[in-house]
Order: C-alpha cells, then sequence, then structure tokens
C-alpha cells in the first residue's frame, strides 16, 4: 500500500485533499489524560480549551458564497473560527449539484445534521471546509501561508533540496540527558555531509513516518531494532516507532448518469478550467457514533464489553514490541479509547466523493483503530526508506467496525434524495451482503486515508512515550518532535487542522517554554543561530524542521514569531 508524501517545501499540506476537520473535545482530553500523570502543569497545553484557541490562531475563515451555500445548504458557526490567522479556510467556490443531496439524505438516513461541527462535537453531517483562499480559490498551505508573506530577515534559512541524515549528539551529557550538537544533512545519497551546529534546540518535524526514522538513524529507539540495522546505540528509547495508528477506508460506488465533478472536469469545457470549478473538494462527509452503526445503544455496549473483557489477554499479542513498556503503552491508549473516546465519539467517517465520470462513492473510514503498528528500519541510511508494518485489522474490532461503516454507506446510497441520482451498485455489488462476505472483501478493498500517528507519542515514558508534554524527547536535553507522530491516540477527524494547531501550541512552548520539574529551561530558539534545512525526505532540523507527514513546517510558524 503507498504512502505518498509531498516532496516539496511545504510538505503535504501543498498536496493533500486540503481538509479542514476538526476532533472532539473527548478524543483532545484523552490525550491530555493520557499525560496528565507525568506532568499535570504541562499536560494542561492539551486541554480541549487550548487546542481550540490555538486552532482558531490558524486560521482566518471565510463563509460560503451564496451560490455555493444554496447548492449545499451547509451550516456553519463562525464564532468557532479564527478571524487573523495565517491560513486561509473556507468553502469551494462551486458545488456540483448533486452534493446538495447530502444532508438531506443523511438526515432521512437517521444521522443528524451538525450545525457547528468545529466547536467540540463533530457528530452528525457537514460539509468540511477546505484550505482554500477565496481571493483566488488556490490552495492555502504552509509556505504560501507563513513563508510567503515574511519579509527579508535573518533568523530563517531555508536550505530546499537536502535530506537530513541524523542528529549529532556531544560527547557530554546535561543533567542526564544526550545534548544535540547538530544535524547532518546532504543532496543526495553519495553526497558530500554537510553539519549545521545547534547552539539551543533541535525540532524535527518528520511527520508521522519520518520523524521515527530520523531518531533511529540517529541512534535514538528501541535497541534491538538499532542494533540490527548497523545502527550504534545513543539512546535507548523502545518507543520510538511504535503505536502507528491510521485510518482506514473503503468505498461502496454507484454508477450515475448525472454530472459529478469527473464528469465536468473529463468534458474539457471553458468552466471546467476555471478557479471555482477546481476549488471544489468533496467536502460532504458525517462523523458516526457506535450507537448508530450498531443500530442500539446496547448492542454498541456490547460490543465494547467484548472488547474489554479481551483486552488484558491480548495486548502483549496485538503490539508489535517485545518491551513492556510498549505494552502498557497500548493498554493506556486501549483503556483511553474504550472508556472515553467510544461512548460519545466518532468511529466512522462517511464521506460522499464525486471523482469520477459516470460513477458516485459513499466512502465509510475507521476513526479510531484498535489496531497499532510500528515503524522500524534495516538500515543505518537515511535514503532508505524505513519499513512500514501498519498491523492493519490486527485487532479484530476495526473489521467489525468498519463493515458496519459499510452497511451504513449503503443505507445512506439506498435513501432519497441521494438515491434518485444513483444506479447501480458497482462496488462491492450485490453478491457481498453477510457479515463474513463484507470482511472478506474488506481485507482486499481497504485503502488508507492517509493520516498515520502516533508513532513518537506523547506518553509517559514507562508506557513507551517518546516526547513529554512540552514535546522533548526522553532521555535529549534539546530535541523535541512537532508533527502527528505525537498524537497519542487517534481523532475522528482529516489531520492537517489538528496538526497546526500542535504546531502553534509548540511555538508558544518554544518561544515562553514552562518550567516544569525536571524540564530544562532556556530552551528558547536563538534568533542568530544554524540554519534550518528542508528535506525532500522526512527531515528534522536544527531548530526548525520543515516537512511533516501532512505538510506542516514548525518553521513558518517558529519563524514567523521569533
Amino acid at each position: 500500500m503507498a504512502q505518498p508524501r509531498g516532496r516539496v517545501l511545504g510538505g503535504s499540506s501543498a498536496v493533500n485533499g486540503m481538509y479542514i476537520v476538526r476532533p472532539s473535545s473527548v478524543e483532545i482530553n484523552a490525550w491530555h489524560d493520557l499525560i496528565a500523570s507525568n506532568d499535570q502543569t504541562a499536560a494542561n497545553s492539551w486541554t480541549w480549551d487550548s487546542f481550540f484557541d490555538a486552532a482558531k490562531k490558524t486560521e482566518t475563515f471565510t463563509p460560503p458564497v451564496a451560490d455555493t451555500l444554496s447548492v449545499a445548504g451547509m451550516k456553519y458557526n463562525a464564532d468557532s473560527h479564527g478571524t487573523s490567522g495565517k491560513l486561509h479556510v473556507t468553502y469551494p467556490g462551486y458545488m456540483v449539484p448533486v452534493s446538495g443531496t447530502w444532508l438531506p439524505t443523511l438526515e432521512a438516513a437517521g444521522v443528524s445534521v451538525s450545525a457547528d461541527s468545529y466547536g467540540g462535537t463533530n457528530i452528525g453531517g457537514m460539509f468540511a471546509l477546505s484550505a482554500i483562499n477565496p481571493t483566488n480559490w488556490t490552495r492555502s498551505y504552509s509556505k504560501v501561508a507563513y513563508i510567503d508573506p515574511l519579509p527579508p530577515r535573518n533568523n530563517l534559512h531555508i536550505i530546499s533540496g537536502a535530506t537530513v541524515g541524523k542528529i549529532v549528539f556531544a560527547d557530554n551529557v546535561v543533567g542526564g540527558e544526550l545534548l544535540a550538537s547538530g544535524v547532518d544533512f546532504s543532496t543526495e545519497r553519495e553526497g558530500t555531509v554537510q553539519n549545521v551546529v545547534a547552539n539551543k534546540e533541535v525540532i524535527l518535524s518528520g511527520g508521522a513516518m519520518g520523524s521515527p526514522h530520523i531518531l533511529m538513524v540517529s541512534g535514538v529507539g528501541p535497541k534491538d531494532v538499532l542494533e540490527a540495522a548497523g545502527v550504534s546505540v545513543k539512546l535507548e528509547l523502545p518507543g520510538v516507532g511504535q503505536h502507528l495508528m491510521d485510518h482506514l477506508a473503503a468505498p461502496v460506488v454507484y454508477s450515475t448518469t448525472v454530472d459529478t465533478q469527473g464528469s465536468i472536469r473529463a468534458s474539457g469545457s471553458d468552466f471546467s478550467k476555471t478557479p471555482e470549478f477546481n476549488s471544489f473538494i468533496n467536502s460532504g462527509v458525517a462523523y458516526v457514533n457506535g450507537t448508530l452503526l450498531f443500530a442500539s445503544e446496547q448492542n454498541f455496549a456490547n460490543f465494547r464489553s467484548e472488547i474489554t473483557a479481551a483486552a488484558g489477554s491480548s495486548a502483549s499479542s496485538l503490539v508489535p514490541s517485545k518491551y513492556s513498556e510498549v505494552v502498557e503503552g497500548y493498554k493506556a491508549i486501549h483503556s483511553a479509547v474504550i472508556e472515553k473516546i467510544y461512548p460519545t465519539s466518532a468511529l466512522i467517517e462517511v464521506l460522499l466523493s464525486l471523482n469520477s465520470p459516470g460513477s458516485i462513492s459513499v466512502q465509510a473510514a475507521l476513526q479510531q483503530p484498535m489496531s497499532h503498528g510500528r515503524i522500524y528500519i534495516n538500515s543505518s541510511s537515511i535514503w532508505d526508506h524505513p519499513i512500514i508494518d501498519p498491523q492493519y485489522f490486527s485487532h479484530p474490532a476495526d473489521i467489525v467496525t468498519l463493515r458496519q461503516g459499510i452497511k451504513l454507506a449503503r443505507t445512506i446510497g439506498s435513501t432519497s434524495p441521494l438515491k434518485e441520482a444513483l444506479g447501480t451498485e458497482v462496488t462491492p455489488g450485490p453478491d457481498i451482503q453477510t457479515d463474513a462476505d463484507i470482511e472478506n472483501w474488506l481485507r482486499n478493498a481497504v485503502g488508507t486515508e492517509f493520516h498515520p500517528c502516533g508513532a513518537c507519542a506523547m506518553l509517559p515514558k514507562a508506557q513507551g512515550g517518546v516526547v513529554d508534554a512540552n514535546l522533548k524527547v526522553y532521555g535529549l536535553s534539546n530535541v523535541r518532535v512537532v508533527d502527528s507522530s505525537v498524537f497519542p491516540v487517534s481523532f475522528s477527524a482529516h489531520f492537517m487542522s489538528p496538526t497546526y494547531a500542535l504546531a502553534e501550541k509548540a511555538a508558544s512552548l518554544i518561544l515562553a517554554p514552562p518550567t516544569p520539574s525536571g524540564a530544562a529551561s532556556g530552551s528558547s530558539t536563538d534568533a542568530d543561530t544554524a540554519a534550518p534545512s528542508s528535506s525532500s525526505k522526512a527531515s528534522g532540523t536544527l531548530r526548525f524542521a520543515s516537512m511533516s507527514w501532512l505538510g506542516l513546517s514548525l518553521p513558518l510558524l517558529v519563524g514567523a514569531l521569533l
């Protein structure tokens, strides 16, 4: 299964689906609770109220234009959005007419329509915001939002086309922790290795796949993995690369004769070339809880009970690690999801897709995976890709939940007014009907929504955590990770918006760091030290890192604030 990523300044925010969706308050508060036992004061940075403020700070919201609103009928609350942030968020300048059936169909199918999906409760149907600049209907992403508007400045240096080879550590230790003295980088596998010196901090924003990769080739990670790859162990940290989570998805596809985005584009008409048409996003979505998925509260309660009962005996077999800390972390995450997130948050995202000519899809996507994978290395070179072992469907709850999502997608497809636009079911097809049939089909049909997280999880070290509540890597005095790899739980959301919010919080921590017990002080960035690298692989850099898995460039935020 491909795991593409944006190889460009601005990372994947320059190439992704542009969805702006926020998690629920329950999910963010579960994150807080997981790290609170480690440091209650620092953990307060990761409550819903704090996250909500940071998310609003990133954006400038523009309401939908009249034509878009009249077709889609979306609901929104402007008070839940920012008005002066760097990132433009709005709705597309054009809506394919069949989009107007989405919200009425959901209501008829028993899925409520949300009046405000961004204020902490995202259950129900909506049209998602997109990272679009409505002045010209172009993509708003990290480079154009944060870098391009900056005047020339001597404390921001971007090296494009560079790949970080490893973080270099000094021989001495500070307070029992390793000190990063710099970062090696080069522009090609056999190219000259150059080094930048870290006077203050190294901030790693290589993304959910890249950040653990860089740590491991730098000698930080599980000892067995590092030794097998021929990497000298600088710091044994078992959680690096573990707790990998992702959103799996599969579509129910119908034939159609109505206009879709795909058919309009294929027509080659003048309209198909306009900025307004090309701003169209498949933004009709719904976030659905377990009670609706399993048809009753009692059925859903029984499902949760079965998962809970099996948790203790199955945890060690479900975790791809021999380290007890990682197993304990899985148990903690499992408990948080089942006890705090499952009861009220969305387990499935349903999405209306109009990409193709002659077909319409209703996609179901798993939002709270119980299966955890890992990322590891078999080479000491950053130029060799890491091994990604997602362990999809290793926990039986995931395929059952996604199966129920496919059933709901079919219900939506057979409900008016959408059903009048649909012809025959093409995929999975009429022969796939029983639970067993659907599950067998899913094993071969699923793809990823490209929302990985967790491989540098913010958890207590005793639970396989990699970073603390200040985003500092355990055992390293001056290295932080700032990207979606630190999320310790998955969210019922696309990850770009929460990653931007994370970076806003990180910028605040870096510029005015708290000083909890045991934390190093005086760790703000130096305005006149080393040049950051803009890596075309998953690069972490001196002071700033330029590319995350979801395209968030931390230097864009920090550089703008220094």
